[in-house]
């Protein structure tokens, strides 16, 4: 449900602002126009700190030689600050305060949420950099007072310390977000495959128009080495259809009258008339862009760790920093060496890897997943996957093909074949259920005229029931045929026998009269077996569940290699049943009908076939694009990866801080002798960050295996 609020977007936009966030009113029009889309993926933030980057080495560079280069090595300086040391300090507060303007968002920011008590890495920044700098200004007007050896240079001036913590942050902030702008290519990629404009067919003539304008129901045109702009049906014309971007089989697939064909995918061949579908934002397009964007915006309960960790490791820090001035001045140190302590604690404990190690983990995960057709809805389904212990697999449609057939029919004694299979299709007419279509295919193909029933009942998970002449016909499984009629032994043990083949039978009586069995099977899918076998090799236990007969689901059951089968199920016992299941760990339900809805609900993470109906796909947490169930045991491959991933990240977080912050207070100086200056802690602090993005740019090196029989 969207609820709508009152507040004025402008005003929501100061408040974010006000915060230290930044914000801007999100635009309709933006969300039919991919050009516009991409837009607002594009990478504005590296360009950004690149010129800032640019401009404050500019203006660190003389200060660096003023301040080290002058005082350290006695590099030459203008005749008019030789022997001047005070006109060397203002020149190194100038340049220093020049680098601090330019970065000034570490300030407003920082200082922003210590006012909103609630400290961040840019108040660290901005406390060791403002630090830094208010101390040296002190001192340089203090000491400014007294006169200095010739050729001395003032002692306690830590500008440069001040514009290089700055600098070097700024470099690990680049890095940063160089390396986070490359996670969104896949997104960006599939925004730009979304056409721009559609040829509709209107009263034979060929329009060209903006896609955004296509409806349900136009008849649109496709010439080959075009790109298909909105879902539609082929009704006329074949063709081969390139599908690789979106499922990754690099084989084109035959396209012909009633196959539907997809927005984004590519003509090859034939010239094709299709009328549309799914248009705008209901495209499987438009939903595989809205589905990778909702993962990367969510947060992953894992992330809580460190948001749980930031909250109370910031004021500690600084207390700590506050402690190391203190304990360094009262035990003898001079302040400005106390102070140089102080703010190499503050900087190298900068938690930005701390803050980089889920979310940017987590952007790359779904971007893989994206690119192998395997969409997570949000970060936590990309984490929960990763836990799963038991998976639960619907029949049919998910094991198997979800296209069966009629293989056997045997009439009762004294009843025709085709009296049988014209009550049958009479009655199946009518239903929608997969197994129906198998009958009403059959009498379709066989030429059999329908007789009109009325008063027709669907009994959900059991058979149908109608009026024909003051006759009740009848159809459905053995128990519920047993309401209408008695099913004679022979015919029994006739139907146990196909059953135990993976047929499913579907008893008929007419009048109270048994007329014969109908025997449908389904195919099972080329991948199933492999899937569950690597579903195995993973220590996930499979389960099958079905309102199949006990004897036909067995039959599939063993056939694939599942290790319980319950079958029976009715729709509505489908969540109980997962519910059960649950006690024995967390659950992955994968189905693709409606009544898989709720038990997608249900489970811990609900898997939805990508061929499947809309209702189980928005129960669903992911949705598999390629409707290949070899996909299962992939998604839980990525998610295990893109855990370890995040656990490592996190863990070098940790260890980099405990590690870092006893030596930048000094803890070694009295046995070393060595004390980590501000400067070097800033570069410390950004190479963290950039490994923890490197390491989770890593997972673009997850491959899912090759999908082979």
């Amino acid at each position: 449900m969207v609820v709508t609020g009152t507040a004025h977007a402008d005003l929501v936009v100061k408040a974010v602002r006000a915060a230290g966030f930044d914000a801007a009113p999100l635009h309709d029009d933006l969300d039919s126009s991919s050009a516009s889309r991409v837009d607002l993926l594009r990478d504005r933030e590296t360009p950004a700190l690149e010129r800032r980057l640019f401009w404050s080495l500019l203006f660190l560079s003389p200060l660096l030689y003023f301040s080290m280069g002058h005082g350290m090595w006695h590099w030459p300086v203008p005749p008019f600050l030789q022997n001047n040391p005070t006109g060397l300090g203002v020149l190194q507060l100038a340049f220093s305060a020049v680098v601090m303007f330019i970065n000034r968002r570490f300030f407003r920011n920082g200082f922003s949420w210590l006012l909103h008590r609630a400290p961040n890495m840019d108040t660290l920044v901005a406390l060791g950099s403002g630090a830094a700098f208010v101390y040296s200004t002190a001192a340089l007007f203090l000491l400014s007072r007294q006169p200095l050896p010739q050729g001395a240079v003032h002692p306690d001036l830590y500008f440069e310390s001040a514009a290089m913590i700055l600098t070097l942050i700024t470099v690990g902030k680049m890095l940063e977000a160089r390396s986070k702008g490359k996670t969104t290519d896949a997104l960006k990629t599939l925004m730009r495959m979304m056409p721009k404009t559609a040829v509709l067919l209107r009263d034979g003539v060929e329009t060209v128009v903006p896609v955004e304008v296509v409806q349900k129901g136009d008849r649109f045109v496709v010439r080959p080495g075009e790109t298909i702009p909105v879902d539609g049906q082929v009704v006329d014309g074949m063709s081969a259809v390139n599908e690789s971007a979106l499922t990754g089989e690099s084989i084109p697939v035959d396209k012909q009258p009633g196959n539907a064909v997809t927005s984004g995918t590519s003509n090859l061949s034939g010239f094709l008339t299709c009328e549309a579908t799914r248009v705008g934002q209901d495209t499987t397009l438009a939903q595989i862009i809205r589905m990778v964007g909702d993962a990367t915006a969510t947060k992953a309960p894992i992330a809580r760790i460190a948001d749980r960790v930031s909250a109370v490791f910031v004021p500690v820090i600084i207390g700590i920093a506050l402690v190391t001035v203190a304990a360094w001045w009262l035990a003898g140190a001079e302040f400005g060496f106390a102070l140089a302590r102080g703010i190499s604690v503050l900087v190298i404990s900068c938690p930005c890897a701390l803050g980089l190690a889920t979310p940017v983990a987590i952007m790359v995960g779904s971007g893989v997943g994206a690119r192998n057709g395997i969409l997570f809805k949000t970060s936590a389904a990309l984490e929960m996957a990763g836990r799963t212990r038991v998976v639960a697999l619907d029949k049919t449609g998910t094991v198997t093909q979800g296209n069966p057939h009629v293989t056997d029919i045997v009439p009762a004694t004294g009843v025709s074949e085709e009296e049988l299979l014209r009550c049958a299709f009479s009655l199946e007419r009518k239903s929608e259920h997969p197994l129906a279509l198998a009958v009403v295919r059959e009498g379709e193909r066989k030429g059999l005229p329908p007789a009109p029933v009325d008063s027709f009942r669907a009994v959900s998970g059991n058979g149908l029931q109608a009026e024909h002449d003051s006759e009740t016909w009848a159809g459905g499984n053995l128990s519920f045929i047993q309401r209408f009629c008695t099913v004679p032994e022979r015919e029994r043990r006739a139907a146990e026998a196909l059953a135990d083949e993976g047929k499913t039978p579907l008893f008929f009586s007419r009048g109270g009269s048994f007329l014969g069995t109908v025997f449908v099977a389904d195919i099972v899918k080329e991948t199933s077996r492999r899937a569950i076998a690597e579903l195995r090799e993973l220590g996930v236990r499979v389960v099958m569940l079905t309102g199949d007969n006990q004897r036909t689901a067995d039959a599939i059951g063993r056939q694939v290699g599942v290790e319980r089968v319950f079958a029976g199920v009715l729709p509505d016992d489908k969540a109980t049943l997962v519910r059960q299941l649950q006690t024995e760990g967390a659950v992955a339900m994968v189905g693709d009908g409606i009544n898989d809805a709720p038990a997608l609900a249900q489970a811990e993470t609900g898997i939805a076939i990508g061929a499947g109906t809309d209702v189980a796909i928005d129960a669903a947490d992911v949705v598999l694009i390629k409707s290949d169930l070899l996909d299962v045991p992939t998604a839980i491959r990525l998610s295990l990866a893109t855990l370890r991933n995040i656990r490592q990240n996190l863990f070098w977080a940790f260890f980099y801080n405990v590690l870092g912050i006893p030596l930048a207070a000094g803890v070694l100086t009295p046995l070393t002798g060595y004390s980590l200056s501000p400067m070097f802690a800033a570069t410390a602090m950004s190479l963290s960050s950039f490994c923890v993005v490197s390491n989770a740019l890593r997972l673009n090196l997850f491959a899912s295996p090759p999908q082979t029989t």
